[in-house]
């Protein structure tokens, strides 16, 4: 067909591409380094799709900026095209662990998560223009701060979103399966304060807090429920000053992961009532919640039947799948609107040291992403 047949063709600019993304390093944390790494997307974005028609640049601070380019489309309406482009992977490791094409697969830190689905995202749009097929226009924006929250860009993404035809999410799919539903994310943190004592000399003068983080840590993980799809993972723990000090004070990170809304208010009403058994010991709990999950609302799945069938057109079958990491477009979900996720590579290992994407399935996705925008024309 015209679309895959010209995207199968685009594949070797596209790879360069991306080679030249992956090779700029964008730690969340490093804001010089997120700084160069959307001044490169940006030159991608320009150089196959002209001067935009409007020009978005959101400080953010500490984190990564937030960049809005907007396209004029042929037909009513606009899209929304959603990524991020900070990775989880500290300025440097590229040196140990080089962008590389083997086997069918190319390699690289933030190949899968998620600069691939960036790169598709940009030559989906430059292919319906050069096929001269009829589009809404495209708003892309690009963020740098997804990895640690979206601190920065959560206001502008829902402000993005209103009102557009569609949010297509580009983060790598499941298996080639779309994420149609994710998990909401809570990050809490624990603290309990005790009454430091010689552990040998006066052993019972003392609180531990440590002791009493146990309980905690107990009771937390207590309030997970595989039924209800909620899960409580304490993931680090510190405390104490030494084998034979009463630790005086303790601490845990907490990380929660919510299927159904109605649990963020469960998981809240357990971190208010945590005690410590001694009741010298205080104990206080802070954090919030990351992300509402993303649940399959009805604007969602017209969406997703949509693209069913521009799937089957191309005489391709295309799933849908639930999973617990969280996205960005668990922020437009949560407000009703339509929201697809996973459009991007198809691969494994994100966050992992094997992360990489399978070539041959980049001509496909980005075909399929033109077919569902000039769908929705």
């Amino acid at each position: 067909m015209l679309i895959t047949d010209w995207a199968r063709r685009a594949l070797p600019a596209m790879l360069d591409d991306l080679r030249a993304v992956v090779e700029q390093e964008t730690h969340s944390y490093d804001k010089a380094m997120l700084v160069r790494g959307l001044r490169e997307l940006r030159a991608r974005a320009v150089g196959h799709l002209g001067t935009p028609d409007d020009e978005i640049l959101h400080e953010g601070g500490g984190h990564g900026d937030v960049l809005e380019l907007y396209y004029r489309g042929t037909a009513p309406g606009t899209v929304l095209m959603l990524g991020h482009y900070d990775t989880v992977w500290p300025t440097g490791t590229l040196a140990g662990w080089p962008f590389a094409v083997l086997e069918g697969k190319a390699t690289g830190p933030g190949v899968f998560d998620m600069k691939t689905g960036l790169v598709q995202s940009i030559w989906a749009l430059r292919g319906l223009r050069e096929l001269g097929l009829p589009h809404p226009g495209v708003r892309f924006l690009f963020n740098g701060d997804e990895e640690i929250g979206s601190p920065a860009s959560r206001e502008h993404i829902e402000a993005a979103s209103e009102d557009v035809l569609a949010t297509l999410v580009f983060e790598a799919s499941l298996d080639g399966a779309l994420k149609t539903a994710r998990k909401g994310v809570g990050l809490f943190n624990v603290t309990v304060t005790g009454v430091e004592a010689h552990a040998g000399l006066d052993p019972y003068a003392g609180a531990s807090a440590v002791h009493a983080l146990a309980e905690i840590v107990t009771t937390l993980a207590a309030a997970g429920s595989r039924e209800r799809g909620t899960t409580v993972n304490v993931g680090l723990i510190s405390g104490g000053t030494g084998r034979n000090v009463t630790a005086g004070r303790a601490t845990c990170g907490v990380d929660v992961r919510v299927t159904d809304p109605a649990e963020m208010g469960r998981i809240d009403d357990v971190f208010a009532a945590l005690r410590a058994s001694d009741p010298r010991v205080k104990v206080s709990a802070t954090g919030e919640w990351n992300r509402p999950p993303m649940v399959r609302n009805p604007a969602s799945q017209r969406l997703f039947k949509e693209l069913q069938k521009v799937a089957a057109g191309f005489g391709w079958l295309v799933d849908e799948a639930a999973v617990g990491g969280a996205s960005d477009g668990n922020f437009v979900s949560a407000l009703g609107r339509p929201v697809l996720d996973g459009l991007g590579a198809v691969g494994d290992g994100a966050h992992a040291r094997h992360e990489h994407v399978v070539i041959e399935h980049i001509p496909e996705r980005t075909a399929l992403t033109m077919g569902l925008i000039t769908a929705l024309a």
